[in-house]
């Protein structure tokens, strides 16, 4: 009767536990030039080990649930993950208007000072985080998609103090390839070989990395198009693949891996 009741209670702690570990959403707030930014700190609590910090730039709708998701996703037990938001809290294009989601990334791609000024902020706020969250200072990165790997690359060109950046199907082009000589981060792009939107750029984008003193690799996906990590895409020019999702995300975490052990 004792062993029973001990299982029990046993058994009741182990459940307390699992609901007590939860992943945390943290909101990070700040101001810029006037405007007010509602980012999303996203972390795992089962475990207080310290872990390496991502600065995470969704796709051009921002921050909402599905780009929430995806920061669980990748954050797992593995990484803090600061969701970023790049437009301002009051502006939240809503899912599937791309009309919406084009005007809020057009004052970006018109400005690219503002772009980096912007993302350099979002870092910033990352490492201020370290006091309150299980952030590993000492390891930083960035990724980003669509959207939202251009303005990782920038943030790259910036010279930020980071290990790497990575971008999914991010826009390769930039106002200043004379800037490429200021990467200090280990650069990894990965694009969709059908990518209509990016891959007229790729040429130029190599010269640019040639001239930077950074590690770099472009990785080319084949049979991929734009958007190939957004689930739920399905249009000709905009498409989910989950081959090329799963092949992705394993780069990322072979390259930051490698970033934040210094190794090749």
């Amino acid at each position: 009767m004792r062993i029973a009741r001990l299982c029990c209670l046993l058994l009741l702690a182990g459940s307390s536990f699992a609901v007590q570990a939860k992943m945390v959403h943290r909101s990070v707030e700040w101001s810029q030039d006037g405007t007010r930014f509602h980012s999303i700190l996203v972390y795992d609590d089962a475990t207080t080990a310290k872990r390496p910090g991502l600065v995470m730039v969704p796709n051009w709708y921002g921050v909402n649930n599905a780009a929430v998701r995806k920061a669980e996703m990748i954050a797992g037990k593995d990484y803090v993950i600061l969701l970023t938001d790049m437009y301002g809290a009051s502006v939240r294009p809503q899912q599937g208007h791309a009309d919406q989601a084009q005007a809020a990334v057009k004052p970006l791609y018109g400005d690219r000072a503002l772009m980096r000024k912007r993302v350099s902020e979002a870092l910033a706020q990352l490492k201020a985080q370290a006091a309150g969250a299980p952030i590993d200072s000492s390891k930083l990165a960035a990724i980003g998609f669509c959207f939202g790997g251009s303005a990782v690359l920038d943030l790259a060109r910036s010279g930020a103090d980071v290990a790497a950046v990575v971008s999914f199907h991010g826009g390769l082009d930039t106002d200043k390839p004379a800037l490429a000589k200021n990467i200090k981060a280990r650069v990894l792009a990965m694009n969709g070989a059908d990518d209509k939107g990016t891959m007229p750029d790729a040429d130029k984008f190599m010269d640019e990395m040639r001239t930077s003193p950074a590690d770099w690799q472009f990785v080319v996906i084949g049979h991929a198009v734009h958007c190939f990590t957004e689930a739920g895409e399905n249009s000709p020019g905009c498409r989910y693949d989950e081959r090329a999702a799963t092949r992705s995300y394993r780069l990322m975490h072979d390259w930051l891996r490698a970033a934040f052990a210094g190794t090749p």
